[in-house]
């Protein structure tokens, strides 16, 4: 899930295809229905993103009562108005009145706790969940932004490799070579400093101990000489998300796995490694679905269309993620140089499932 932030932000004008009274405000690659007239290219106006909780006042206020999704009708969240996808929303509260937001986008203000938004948490299914212990050196995994956020993530044409975003759960597992311990987690409980005790019911347990990979942790840590290995990957099927790739989640056998990243600790240094190069023939793997010079509209289309992991096309895909070919820095992100991009058939979808 990506960094919470509500942010003025410059504002591009396109002209809705299907609506004489709406047109779409373009930010970064992000585009929002608005009601046409309202802005022009050029202004600046405060971006609500997607995932965002809004306080009842400001629902009230930006005339939105009843139109948000959740239980509590109060969170944004990408939707079809009239045949175009609108992402976030595009407004001007009266809580920024005298802001100039011009030179609040310059400087990147964050107004989200002045507006009083804050960043929906997904709900933990049992499966999910269980006793936790303070895991102080766990390796976690990190969010990844989203490309239409960052659309210069990457230089273009810097060769980068897209592989298929999975709808499942993300687990963490840690191998520490001075003790031999075994650390599982997900990604939420993870990023607390916990991890989850064993318990033949947990969900991640199940899918470390079927796919072996303290083992493959232990031997990679010997192989590389590191203090600490992590494998993250994406636990799926059945039971754990609304899209299931033709796997099973339930507890009588074990759920769908992929790996999609490792780190390692060596030297007294964290490195992000390539876990395809590390892991084939022993784990399975997101699929690769494409590799060479970064576009931002090839990333776009490959974030949409089927699903690649069953081999049979069950279900719409999530998205892809964008790694460089090889790893860097990214002074843009403050971290790793990676993103992500999400379908439009994913984020419309009925009924689905955002557990974490």
């Amino acid at each position: 899930m990506s960094t919470l932030r509500v942010t003025a932000e410059r504002l591009t004008i396109l002209e809705h295809p299907n609506a004489d009274s709406l047109e779409l405000a373009q930010v970064g690659l992000y585009r929002a229905v608005v009601a046409k007239g309202v802005y022009r290219t050029g202004d600046f106006a405060c971006y609500i993103p997607e995932q965002s909780v809004l306080p009842l006042a400001l629902i009230e206020e930006l005339g939105l009562t009843g139109r948000l999704a959740g239980g509590n009708a109060d969170r944004v969240k990408a939707v079809r108005l009239r045949g175009e996808l609108s992402q976030g929303i595009v407004c001007r509260p009266g809580a920024l009145a005298g802001v100039d937001l011009e030179r609040a986008a310059g400087h990147g203000e964050d107004f989200a706790e002045l507006l009083g938004i804050v960043k929906w948490s997904p709900p933990v299914p049992t499966t999910m969940s269980g006793e936790v212990e303070a895991a102080p050196d766990l390796l976690p995994w990190v969010d990844i932004e989203n490309l239409k956020r960052f659309p210069e993530a990457f230089e273009p044409g810097e060769p980068v490799v897209v592989t298929e975003k999975l709808h499942g759960s993300c687990c963490l597992l840690t191998f520490h070579a001075d003790t031999g311990a075994v650390q599982v987690s997900s990604k939420g409980i993870g990023a607390q400093g916990l991890a989850l005790k064993e318990d033949e019911r947990n969900l991640y347990w199940r899918a470390v101990r079927a796919y072996g990979i303290p083992a493959l942790a232990a031997a990679l840590a010997e192989r590389l000489g590191a203090s600490r290995v992590g494998i993250f990957g994406e636990v799926f099927g059945e039971g754990v998300q609304d899209l299931g790739y033709g796997a099973s989640g339930r507890a009588e056998q074990p759920p769908g796995y992929a790996a999609f990243d490792v780190s390692a600790v060596i030297d007294g240094q964290l490195r992000w490694l390539d876990a395809a190069q590390l892991l084939a023939g022993e784990l399975p793997l997101v699929p690769e679905l494409w590799r060479g010079p970064f576009d931002p509209a090839t990333v776009l289309e490959l974030a949409e269309g089927r699903e690649t992991v069953s081999g049979c096309q069950l279900h719409t895909r999530e998205g892809v993620v964008v790694r460089p070919a090889v790893e860097r820095y990214s002074p843009l992100l403050g971290g790793r140089a990676i993103v992500k991009a999400v379908g439009g058939g994913y984020l419309t979808r009925k009924g689905g499932t955002e557990y974490e």
